[in-house]
Order: C-alpha cells, then sequence, then structure tokens
C-alpha cells in the first residue's frame, strides 16, 4: 500500500514495449518512472513522456543547470543528485529553473554518507519526489543526520544540514 517508483537505469531499448510497462507499472501503483530509455535516445525518451500515463523523471541524461534546457519536452522532470550537480547552490538552481519551466523535480542520491544525504534532504519540502537512501547502504558511516521516520524525511533541529560527526 505504499507508493513506489521505478528507476529503469536505461534500460529499456524498445519504446514501446517501454511504453507498455509504465502503463502495466501504473497499474500496480508505481507513481513515477526514472530513465526509461538510454539517455542518447532524447527522441525515444520524449514518445515516452508524451504518452506516459507516469511522470519520467531524467536521471543520467542530467547533471548540471546548463543540461536543463535540452531535455525539455524529453521528460517531465529532473532528479538532481548533489554529488553530480557540484553541491548546493547548483542544485537550488536547478530546482527553480525546472520549477518555472513546469518540469518536476525529485532529489536523490548515490551511495553516499548521512552528511551528504542530509544535504540533499535539505531540498526534500520543495521538491516532488526524494530518494535519500544511499546512507543506509554503508556500514561505516561516520555521521548521523536527517532519518526517515515511516517513509518520511525527518530534518535534524541542529545547526547547518543538521549533521554531528559520530
Amino acid at each position: 500500500d505504499l507508493p513506489l517508483a521505478v528507476d529503469a537505469n536505461q534500460g529499456w531499448k524498445d519504446k514501446e514495449k517501454a511504453l507498455g510497462m509504465i502503463h502495466w507499472l501504473k497499474d500496480q501503483g508505481v507513481v513515477m518512472v526514472e530513465q526509461p530509455m538510454p539517455k542518447e535516445r532524447m527522441d525515444d525518451n520524449a514518445w515516452i513522456t508524451e504518452r506516459s500515463p507516469l511522470p519520467v523523471f531524467a536521471d543520467e541524461a542530467i547533471q548540471r543547470l546548463r543540461d536543463i534546457p535540452s531535455i525539455k519536452g524529453a521528460y517531465s522532470g529532473i532528479n538532481i543528485k548533489l554529488m553530480k550537480c557540484t553541491g548546493m547552490r547548483e542544485a537550488w538552481k536547478m530546482v527553480n529553473y525546472a520549477h518555472a519551466r513546469g518540469m518536476r523535480v525529485m532529489v536523490g542520491c548515490m551511495t553516499e554518507t548521512s552528511c551528504a544525504v542530509s544535504a540533499a534532504a535539505q531540498f526534500s519540502p520543495v521538491v516532488d519526489f526524494a530518494d535519500l537512501d544511499g546512507n543506509l547502504l554503508i556500514a561505516n558511516d561516520r555521521f548521523k543526520g536527517m532519518t526517515v521516520v515511516d517513509g518520511k524525511i525527518t530534518l535534524s533541529d541542529l545547526p547547518g544540514i543538521g549533521v554531528v560527526k559520530l
């Protein structure tokens, strides 16, 4: 009974099969799809996005603010990762630029410490989706910061990005 998101990681190669899969996923309760086709296949991604019953987010197709104009129309949203975009200032510009152009925004991460995930979590109130679990994949995380409580990102009351070193 929880919302699910699917990251195809550029794995689908046939646009019609990909669209069929997206329709099936919607029937299963999935709420969004990330990077269905290879990033180089911009026309196929645009074709899917135009017909998709779910929002389609760019991931590998985007890293920085300068990348957004070239993907407009091919995706309904962008996934911002602080480690790819150079940090919080660039991410904030990306959020505002995408919103001004009617695009949806998500914030994501890779396998990162709680320090990095907590920094990204600062954007969670202004984005449509947040996928911030990279710190859960680290056995030796040296930080404590934001937590997930009942499936919701919970920011710390500590100053700055709300992180303490363990």
